[in-house]
């Protein structure tokens, strides 16, 4: 059973509406909503407080949703590869490389116009990557994800 189904199962039997839980909870009527109609997923803090009040663990909300696991397994797949990641980060090299490229592009080209423009262009390139390296791939990933999803 899905932890939509469950969820409005158990608020059923206690004889609560969407707006009393979601008071209880205080959250608001429209995320009780998408809890229920598998349009999303209640944080922890509120899959705890929605134990208390049915008097369930999370543990039985959750064992019983495979899509929630799979989620579950995905995000905890995702920061496993980023931590790798960040002892390897090869962003920093790019980023250094690229901003050197546009050093002595400017430096061996002259300061023309046209080489002062790609030089500090390349400069903004590689700072960015550096910067954002990790933004960038979890971006990618995502794109990938939704890809493969469709």
């Amino acid at each position: 059973m899905r932890l939509s189904d469950q969820l409005q199962r158990l608020r059923e039997e206690k004889n609560m509406s969407r707006e009393e839980l979601a008071q209880q909870i205080n959250v608001s009527r429209q995320a009780v909503y998408k809890w229920e109609n598998n349009k999303g997923y209640p944080d922890i803090q509120n899959l705890l407080r929605l134990s208390e009040i049915y008097e369930t663990t999370i543990d039985e909300l959750i064992k019983n949703d495979p899509t929630l696991q799979r989620k579950i397994d995905n995000n905890q797949d995702e920061s496993k590869e980023l931590d790798d990641e960040e002892m390897l980060n090869p962003g920093f090299y790019i980023g250094i490389v690229i901003i050197f490229l546009g050093i002595f592009l400017g430096i061996f080209l002259g300061i023309a116009l046209g080489n002062l423009i790609v030089s500090t262009f390349l400069n903004i390139i590689g700072t960015l990557i550096i910067c954002f390296y990790k933004d960038i791939l979890r971006f990618l990933k995502n794109i990938k994800k939704d890809f493969n999803e469709q």
